[in-house]
């Protein structure tokens, strides 16, 4: 049998004291007290009257004005994200132009084994995941960078214009951008203009296959280093500054105040970053590398994406261009779980 310390206290007696705190329970066999509580977070009102369990049901019925706003957006992925990702049936069926858009009749992994036993198909993935890696290993660390050094300056004029000037890269077109290098790299290029003044000699820096992938790496680095910084900028708002405060008081400088406070106060930001990016690994810029590439530079300039475009749509080969954008998806979800899985173990931070 179990009974309150205030019930046992009028039983002996003893009235129980108006206002006192919260009833104990004490049960008889084991005399451990247990509080019983009378309000809080999904038990109750405060008052012993117990709260209805917010169900999402509920919670679209008293928000619908809200929840409206995502009708456009989830028809736009629905449309264009993941209707489309019915026609990679044809990987496996045999289609025609003209024929059913799902093909014609079912070859298996007959596409599959066509573009694994092909040598060109594999000097265009190494050549992806080259570019890829650069891109990746240089273009990811660099906005962590420069948003360190902005934070750092006390300036905000200053600090302002730097922004700006860092930004404006990224609104500029590919075809712009492409354009730009296209100039600074020709033969009477500005480039070569600089290097015949001081005495060297002009380089046909697109028409040479060893070039190409620093071209691109820079021009990645010019165009986008610049905008990432933002999120970086933005999380290092929600450090507490209390932390750079206690810190100098036992002596810290500011190296050791950036390794101890801020890195790791951006580190769930960083992971998130780079798990999207290692996402984004084999798709390599499209429509930057079809600008700058031609056929003299095809060893190293040629990507999985450009080599489908020649294959699969201006050769019309969609079977075999489906199949291997479906091979490409698939390596990009299997980095994307193991970079998930590996930096929730380490750190604590993933996407999920």
């Amino acid at each position: 049998m179990t009974t309150t310390e205030p019930e046992a206290a009028t039983r002996a007696g003893a009235p129980a004291a108006p206002g006192s705190a919260p009833a104990v329970a004490v049960d008889a066999g084991a005399r451990r007290p247990r509080v019983l509580r009378r309000g809080g977070r999904g038990g109750g009102n405060g008052d012993g009257a117990p709260v209805a369990r917010l169900t999402w049901r509920r919670a679209l019925r008293r928000d619908w004005q809200l929840y409206t706003f995502l009708i456009v957006p989830l028809v736009f992925l629905l449309v264009f994200r993941y209707l489309p990702m019915a026609g990679n049936i044809i990987a496996f069926r045999r289609f025609r132009p003209g024929s059913s858009i799902f093909g014609d009749e079912w070859v298996g992994l007959y596409y599959f084994e066509a573009f694994i036993t092909n040598q060109q198909f594999w000097s265009v993935f190494w050549n992806t995941v080259i570019l890829g890696g650069l891109t990746l290993a240089i273009c990811f660390p660099l906005p962590i960078v420069l948003a360190l050094m902005l934070n750092e300056l006390r300036s905000r004029r200053y600090k302002r214009l730097v922004q700006t000037i860092s930004y404006l890269p990224h609104f500029m077109s590919i075809v712009i951008v492409a354009g730009l290098v296209m100039q600074l790299t020709a033969v009477n290029g500005t480039v070569n203009q600089i290097v015949e003044a001081f005495g060297g000699d002009a380089v046909s820096f697109m028409q040479r296959p060893d070039w190409f992938r620093s071209i691109y790496v820079s021009s990645e680095v010019w165009q986008t280093v610049g905008w990432g910084t933002i999120l970086y900028l933005a999380a290092l708002t929600t450090i507490d500054q209390q932390l750079y405060e206690a810190a100098r008081i036992d002596g810290a400088n500011r190296w050791k105040q950036t390794w101890h406070i801020t890195l790791p106060g951006i580190r769930p930001t960083m992971m998130v970053l780079l798990i999207l990016n290692i996402g984004s690994f084999m798709a390599v810029g499209f429509e930057k590398v079809l600008l700058l590439q031609n056929p003299l530079i095809y060893s190293t300039a040629d990507v999985i994406s450009t080599y489908l475009y020649r294959v699969g749509i201006q050769s019309a080969q969609f079977s075999y261009g489906t199949a291997i954008g479906l091979f490409e998806a698939l390596i990009g979800l299997v980095l994307v779980l193991t970079a998930n899985g590996i930096s929730r173990r380490v750190t604590g931070a993933s996407l999920w």
